[in-house]
């Protein structure tokens, strides 16, 4: 993985992967990115080795709580900001599913707690 934005991606779809079907193995994860097996197989090597994932004797993988605990971090990242683009800027979703991908790994902590508290506020007023 040349930067940690790709670990990141990896990360993510091995989470959404193992919600959608249960289990994941490096084809999906080729399948799902739309990259050559010999990328994932390079980048689940640096993942092992930075105790993200773990493979079985099957070549399935999992997520390392360390693994699943950054997942989620990115994962929830996410859908912050792809709800805050099309909840309350008005994006269609597909724009703020595009958009949020690539903000989520430079967005800093302080931009990212005001749009979730900008987030919450607009769906309590929603609700009223």
């Amino acid at each position: 993985m040349r930067t940690q934005e790709s670990g990141e991606d990896y990360l993510e779809t091995i989470l959404t992967l193992q919600k959608r079907q249960g289990y994941v193995r490096s084809i999906d994860i080729a399948n799902e990115l739309e990259y050559t097996k010999p990328s994932i197989s390079r980048a689940m090597k640096i993942l092992r080795e930075n105790d993200l994932i773990a493979m079985d004797e099957n070549k399935m993988i999992t997520l390392t709580e360390l693994g699943k605990q950054k997942a989620n971090e990115i994962y929830e990242r996410h859908k912050t900001i792809a709800r805050f683009l099309s909840d309350v800027l008005g994006v269609s979703e597909e724009t703020a599913e595009n958009d949020a991908c690539r903000i989520e790994h430079v967005i800093s902590e302080e931009t990212m707690d005001k749009m979730s508290t900008l987030l919450d506020e607009h769906t309590q007023q929603m609700k009223k």
